[in-house]
């Protein structure tokens, strides 16, 4: 008796492209509204230092329930400590504390598109240590980025009164940031998933923050009389949480490189809200800055596919008949 063949539909997964440049989109959105509340809480006499360790700790909290609630807390060992440490030093404590005190200085716009620097750095890295091969499409876009920040960045600096020391720090979130891509690339612990190690890394950078108050003059305090003040931490927090869970599927699925445009699509998000939403004068060189940017980053897209090695084709499997007469795979 010949048996019925009954259909079998198969889920198929997103395709990793999709599913890289929608984590990329959703991520460089919050990195933009990010660094635009850091203004707002500015205005309303929260520190850059308390905003970001208050902020940073609410995430924390919010992602380490989800694991726990998902059931799966990080596994601590020497290796994840060291990874969270390295990581919250170089991606999260030291290039966020950078970008929040520049902020008020050199304004919104000029930092969102410093943040879109590291592409550049990251494949250079990427490239020294082999983990990624050259592509013409990637090479051309992180020139074109790197020249569109230097055109801001050289505006800004032969402006009326500029604060050199400030512009010359800025340019080191950049370095930092691109160092802690190649970094969580490299040591991620086998067999964790991304929104295992997102908590333990904003826990790690909440400690390293809590460290700067020894400095004289720093404190973690904020206005306790204005309520505003705690919406905002609140606000920020959910904005962090949703950043680096994102940023970690991101790097999973994309690699250091695709990773490191989160800043150059903020800026696209992020320049606008500080222009239109919080009036914000539109730094020297801004337009050519913006277009050479956002023509890197379409470069840089690009390169995803276009450099992506061939897979070799699986054959298609023969058939036979077995002594029964039945259709086996062979």
């Amino acid at each position: 008796m010949r048996a019925s063949s009954v259909p079998v539909t198969a889920h198929r997964a997103p395709h990793p492209l999709l599913a890289a440049s929608a984590a990329l989109l959703g991520a460089g959105l919050l990195l933009g509204l990010s660094t635009n509340l850091a203004k707002v809480a500015g205005g309303l006499g929260i520190t850059p230092l308390a905003f970001l360790a208050w902020s940073l700790a609410g995430a924390a909290a919010l992602l380490c329930a989800l694991a726990i609630g998902r059931r799966r807390p990080a596994p601590l060992n020497r290796r994840t400590l060291e990874y969270f440490a390295v990581s919250a030093l170089l991606g999260v404590a030291g290039s966020n504390l950078i970008f929040f005190n520049a902020i008020p200085r050199l304004g919104v716009s000029f930092v969102a598109l410093v943040i879109a620097l590291p592409p550049l750095l990251t494949y250079a890295g990427a490239l020294a240590l082999g983990m990624e091969r050259f592509c013409a499409w990637r090479a051309a876009g992180v020139l074109l980025a790197l020249a569109g920040t230097a055109v801001l960045v050289a505006r800004q600096w032969s402006a009326p009164q500029a604060d050199t020391a400030w512009i010359a720090l800025t340019m080191l979130g950049p370095v930092l940031l691109a160092a802690g891509n190649l970094y969580r690339t490299r040591r991620w612990p086998p067999g964790v998933s991304a929104d295992t190690l997102a908590p333990g890394m904003l826990v790690a950078a909440v400690l390293i923050l809590a460290l700067f108050t020894a400095w004289p003059g720093l404190s973690l305090e904020v206005p306790v009389d204005d309520a505003s003040v705690f919406v905002l931490i609140a606000v920020q927090s959910l904005v962090f949480a949703g950043q680096f869970l994102l940023m970690f599927v991101l790097q999973q699925r994309g690699g250091p490189v695709f990773l490191s445009l989160m800043g150059a699509v903020s800026a696209v998000f992020g320049v606008p809200i500080a222009l239109v939403v919080l009036a914000e004068p539109a730094p020297a060189g801004l337009l050519p800055g913006t277009l050479l940017v956002s023509a890197g980053l379409t470069c840089m897209v690009l390169g995803v596919s276009a450099c992506r090695p061939r897979q070799p084709r699986t054959p298609a499997p023969r058939h036979a008949r077995n002594e029964a007469g039945a259709t086996v795979q062979v």
